[in-house]
């Protein structure tokens, strides 16, 4: 599985735990096959967002104008999560990161929403 790949179905188990109210360990397990499709940069990621989330969604906050995180779609949101968990890792360059949440804003989410994303990521 390669990383575009592993990041979708972060972002569908982010969007799932969201939703549902259910822990984002069960709704990742949910989502993947069998625990080694995770990988190491899979369990890196799963490990910021359960210690960062909160922190994630003040960054985001802070930057929405005249709006606020739970305002957005859960499918935004869990896009913005995510990336702020690979920001955290600091393992790609922060231009990767957001070329990869627009591509999954783009293919998931309504067409002019990338520009929100886009904006939002530029500003964290």
């Amino acid at each position: 599985m390669n990383r575009h790949q592993l990041r979708e179905k972060f972002m569908i188990s982010i969007y799932q735990s969201r939703l549902l109210k259910k822990d984002l360990k069960e709704t990742a397990a949910d989502n993947f096959d069998n625990v080694n499709e995770i990988e190491d940069y899979g369990k890196r990621i799963l490990s910021a967002l359960e210690a960062g989330t909160e922190r994630y969604i003040e960054y985001i906050n802070a930057v929405l104008d005249d709006w606020t995180f739970e305002r957005l779609g859960y499918l935004e949101q869990s896009i913005l999560l995510l990336a702020c968990a690979e920001f955290d890792c600091k393992e790609l360059s922060a231009q990767v990161i957001m070329d990869e949440a627009i591509n999954l804003t783009k293919n998931y989410c309504d067409d002019n929403t990338y520009k929100l994303i886009n904006g939002v990521l530029d500003r964290l």
